[in-house]
């Protein structure tokens, strides 16, 4: 389950770059403002605007883009794009699922260009609802094992998490996958916090049911179709059911 997880988590960190930075802002910045369209700005009240602009920070966005960011989606400052979320099916090589996630505010260019990504490398798209039964919508909390000196266990995570809901704690390599059902999430990362552990991103997300487990030669193919398609200005996040294995992922550099 974890595969695509462990990719993710590795590619973001690496992809906190100055030539890709302007564009996973303008992502991040969609994100909070759709959260505060939806909940209103309050934090406090909002927990999936919280969990956005927890994220906005580790990836070192101004304090001044995040709170503008804030008033425009909640109807505070003008200039907020109505954007709507947009899900698309498709598969990649080797039969990989994948389930694409927009938010935009153009659904018949959001569609064409995802078509174009997909088609182009590699991919097809799929009809609706022939992807999306083989995943399921959770709450995602990644921890790093080594913090301020100390390093924690599976055990001593899972320990921290029992009584907030957790249902699976997954070994990442550096880090931990805390998963629980979306509604536990903001429980989950409390009791993390108050058990003295501090975690790199919250949020919900949308796990596989199966894995398929790809070699050296699919797996890249799988990764740059990702990439293409993360790339558009609409795709706010890719999801697969691939399976990578730590030497795979070592080959790859």
């Amino acid at each position: 389950m974890s595969g695509h997880s462990k990719w993710a988590t590795t590619k973001h960190k690496k992809a906190i770059i100055d030539s890709r930075r302007a564009k996973n802002f303008a992502k991040l910045i969609k994100a909070i403002e759709v959260a505060a369209r939806s909940g209103g700005p309050d934090v406090v009240g909002n927990p999936t605007l919280f969990d956005a602009i927890a994220k906005a920070k580790k990836n070192s966005m101004p304090s001044d883009n995040i709170d503008r960011a804030v008033k425009r989606g909640a109807g505070l400052e003008a200039g907020a794009a109505t954007w709507e979320t947009i899900m698309y099916e498709g598969y990649g090589p080797n039969g990989v699922a994948l389930l694409i996630e927009c938010l935009s505010d153009n659904r018949n260019r959001a569609a064409s260009e995802v078509r174009v990504a997909v088609t182009r490398n590699g991919g097809n798209m799929a009809d609706p609802g022939s992807v999306s039964y083989m995943f399921n919508r959770k709450g995602v909390v990644i921890v790093n094992k080594s913090q301020s000196g100390k390093t924690f266990s599976e055990d001593s995570v899972l320990e921290i998490v029992l009584e907030a809901g957790v249902e699976e704690v997954n070994d990442l390599g550096e880090s931990f996958e805390v998963v629980s059902q979306p509604s536990d999430l903001v429980a989950v990362r409390t009791a993390l916090q108050n058990g003295g552990i501090e975690y790199e991103s919250a949020e919900s997300s949308f796990l596989p049911s199966i894995s398929i487990p790809l070699d050296a030669e699919a797996a890249k193919k799988v990764f740059e179709l990702i990439e293409a398609i993360e790339d558009l200005d609409d795709v706010q996040n890719v999801y697969g059911n691939f399976d990578v294995s730590d030497e795979v992922m070592a080959s790859l550099g």
